[in-house]
């Protein structure tokens, strides 16, 4: 029987925890990077130029890469419930705080301590993914919850528009001021909620029948010994699988291209023509409204086919290709579906991306493994904003920017070349009792 999303049991299972997942990752993207639209303001009003901008975009990315793999740790032993709503209410207090940034000082220092109280809230959402679905699901799971990224931007930008024109002067508060403060306070109201909303695991759901937990276990199971001596169990494997490691530089270099359009895009637009904020929050959704039905998209057919690393490889080529075609026309209309189309190629390689990793991690090198990943890859999230800024400062356009993201994912495709599936399609997992075909009684 497979094991895909078709399956009532998993059905079931993703629509109880899917839309709790989501909605900490759309909160998680808005303020990790909302300071993309405030920077349309807060910029001028406190003498940011693109270097000190880019710079403190990405300082976020330093802490996080430090503290994400004892952050992982930690939440093996006190579990990812308790962890999780740590992770959320912290980062909403900061992220409020951030509103009173006066200087180039204030402004790194709050972006750091950001990027510290966030660390290891993406590798806990995938070791608690992996803890309920087997792998010839997780493709198109991945990418329904990585679409969360696109939903953000999708929301955020027309919301950041809407925020800052609307409030601005409320208070005596500038218009970026009332978007971190409107925009942080959800996630510590739902940091607080996530404590009673969560499931830990799936021997405590009250809301599966005893025999579908057995179904899940027995699933679970069969493709641990599906994997055999390919899968890496322990602590130990989890940092040091070469698999892992490649893995890695992978992400390295596909963050580099993924947060240098994040943080830059409201801009790149913006240069495109004379347009408001509020009309430039509007346009930037635009990018990822396409971007997020090419992820779910693609998600599926990867599990379909049984395959990650061309997934990967063709939508990283794609990104790239997209930017390359923004940097050299002339045109806005042609420049901004260049913008278009690299993030139909960005995002399409999330959930592809992250089903690489959890196929033949389990248990805790599945902990440590993706956030060692995930370190490895935020740092690219602290060179991507940065490099751009700074070649940005020096040329006077994006042209040479845009290109140097084109080349990371091209990179990055590279290495995803070289990579080999970890599942077959042929794996027999436990087929369902004919009661369980139509769902619990």
């Amino acid at each position: 029987m497979s094991a895909e999303l078709s399956n009532p049991i998993l059905r079931k299972i993703a629509w109880r925890i899917l839309p709790l997942l989501l909605l900490l990752g759309v909160l998680n993207y808005l303020d990790r990077a909302n300071i993309a639209f405030a920077a349309l303001e807060m910029n001028k009003d406190l003498g940011f130029g693109p270097a000190v901008y880019g710079f403190g975009a990405g300082v976020f990315f330093i802490s996080y890469c430090l503290l994400e793999i004892p952050s992982n740790l930690i939440l093996v032993k006190v579990g990812v419930r308790r962890w999780m709503a740590r992770i959320m209410i912290t980062w909403g207090v900061i992220a409020i705080a951030t509103a009173w940034i006066s200087g180039e000082t204030s402004f790194y220092v709050m972006r750091f301590l950001l990027g510290a109280a966030e660390a290891g809230f993406l590798p806990a959402i995938m070791y608690y993914l992996r803890q309920w679905f087997p792998g010839q699901a997780r493709g198109k799971l991945l990418a329904i919850y990585m679409s969360n990224t696109a939903i953000a931007n999708i929301i955020g930008g027309p919301l950041a528009g809407w925020l800052m024109t609307s409030f601005g002067g409320a208070f005596g508060l500038h218009g970026w001021q009332v978007l971190f403060i409107l925009e942080g306070l959800p996630s510590v109201i739902v940091g607080v909620l996530v404590l009673y909303w969560m499931t830990e695991r799936p021997d405590e759901a009250s809301w599966l029948a005893p025999s579908e937990k057995k179904w899940l276990s027995d699933t679970l199971q069969a493709e641990f010994q599906a994997q055999g001596a390919r899968a890496a169990t322990s602590l130990r494997q989890g940092f040091l699988d070469g698999r892992v490691l490649l893995i890695a530089a992978l992400c390295y270099f596909l963050i580099i291209g993924n947060f240098g359009v994040v943080f830059w895009l409201p801009q790149i637009i913006k240069g495109l023509g004379d347009l408001t904020v509020r009309e430039v929050g509007l346009l930037t959704a635009i990018p990822y409204i396409l971007a997020c039905a090419g992820m779910i998209a693609w998600g599926a057919h990867s599990d379909r086919t049984g395959d990650r690393k061309w997934h990967f490889v063709i939508g990283a080529l794609v990104g790239a290709c997209g930017l390359v075609a923004s940097a050299f026309v002339a045109s806005p209309v042609v420049g901004f579906l260049g913008l278009c189309i690299a993030a139909i190629g960005i995002w399409s390689t999330f959930g592809v991306f992250w089903a690489l990793p959890s196929d033949f991690l389990s248990g805790r090198a599945a902990a440590g493994g993706m956030a060692l990943i995930n370190s490895v890859g935020t740092f690219g999230g602290f060179c991507g904003p940065f490099i751009f800024g700074f070649v940005r400062q020096r040329t006077g356009n994006f042209t040479v920017s845009l290109l140097v993201l084109a080349g990371s994912l091209a990179i990055s495709a590279i290495i995803a070349a070289m990579l080999r599936n970890e599942w077959r399609r042929d794996v027999a997992f436990p087929a369902l009792k004919p009661g369980l075909a139509h769902g619990p009684s």
